[in-house]
């Protein structure tokens, strides 16, 4: 009766021994297929997202305006496809500009281009949050 006992107890502690190895095994293996020592933002390049900005541009002699802002946008997106693609809004009466979905980089760019005076991002602005806040400073 010890006899089967100890039998019985050494393939308890055996199984148990071979369940470990083969939890081992697997979690070593599933982390080498994640290498933890790469960052995600080195792996994967991020798209820079592209937001609402109003364009402010001077007044074309010319050409018609909406031309004008299409030409001006063409130059920085590559082409007129893509401009009309990213021009979301013409302002022609109280301001001269556009309003197109740009990105980070595009605003850069688009900023140092002749006849362009200024590049806001667009948002929404209120006067007062509350009346308690009315007249703080």
């Amino acid at each position: 009766m010890a006899h089967r006992s100890l039998l019985s107890s050494c393939n308890n502690t055996l199984s148990l021994i071979f369940l470990l190895i083969i939890v081992t095994i697997s979690s070593s293996s599933s982390m080498a297929e994640t290498d933890s020592s790469v960052p995600a933002s080195v792996s994967a390049p991020v798209e820079e997202e592209a937001a609402v900005h109003i364009v402010y541009t001077d007044r074309p002699q010319h050409e018609e305006l909406e031309d004008y802002h299409i030409h001006t946008l063409s130059s920085v997106l590559g082409s007129e496809e893509a401009a009309k693609g990213a021009l979301l809004y013409t302002y022609k009466h109280a301001a001269c500009g556009f309003s197109a979905k740009l990105t980070p980089k595009q605003v850069e760019q688009l900023s140092k281009q002749p006849g362009v005076l200024q590049v806001v991002k667009d948002g929404t602005v209120r006067l007062h949050d509350s009346p308690a806040k009315l007249h703080t400073l």
